[in-house]
């Protein structure tokens, strides 16, 4: 079947984000916390990792954040702010262009795993809605990658067959897992690697 969606993945394919250590590790040394002290406060905030699923809000993160770390309400602020700075990271230009450049012959969408309020903020960065057809953020339909069933609702919402469609993403267990549905998965490993391989699979 030819190609007929190309969807991508957010964080480490469009957006370049560095590692966790850039946002945290300033704030344990503001707070004084050695990093055992800081690592088990940290995994106490969502130890079932519900802000993926969307049954952990924003606000309720915000506010374990500030219990376990025993931040004042304008601390508990500027920590979500710098979280969303990191987590938002830096636009692939180049990527995200050549993504939108598709829309005249492809259907194109995102699939990625999210929280609370990463459509706010990404759309604020980045206008992602203006430049894809389908977004699709986990919190909001309660399905996290790899889960089958998410890439099942994307070839719903875009009226696809799985081997109409092409899926990059960063990682391996969510390529693998796209797959097994019979999607054409593929791993992003650097910006001019991907498009040539969407290139070669659409022109196949």
């Amino acid at each position: 079947m030819p190609i007929r969606v190309v969807a991508f993945d957010i964080g480490g394919v469009l957006e370049r984000v560095p590692p966790q250590e850039h946002w945290l590790r300033p704030w344990q040394e503001r707070l004084g916390l050695a990093e055992p002290e800081f690592a088990a406060a940290l995994a106490r905030v969502d130890p079932d990792g519900d802000i993926g699923t969307g049954r952990l809000t924003e606000a309720a993160y915000r506010l374990r954040f500030a219990a376990e770390l025993g931040l004042s309400s304008a601390q508990a602020d500027e920590f979500i702010a710098d979280m969303w700075r990191w987590y938002c990271g830096e636009l692939d230009q180049e990527l995200t262009g050549y993504a939108a450049s598709l829309r005249s012959r492809h259907g194109t969408a995102i699939l990625s795993n999210s929280a609370d309020g990463t459509r706010r903020e990404e759309q604020a960065r980045y206008s992602f809605a203006e430049l894809f057809d389908v977004i699709i953020y986990s919190h909001e339909v309660g399905l996290l990658k790899p889960d089958p069933r998410i890439y099942a609702l994307l070839c719903a919402e875009l009226s696809v067959s799985p081997d109409e469609v092409v899926f990059l993403d960063d990682v391996l267990q969510n390529v693998e897992a796209a797959c097994q549905f019979g999607i054409h998965g593929l791993l992003h490993l650097s910006t001019q690697e991907s498009i040539a391989a969407i290139n070669s699979l659409i022109a196949a």
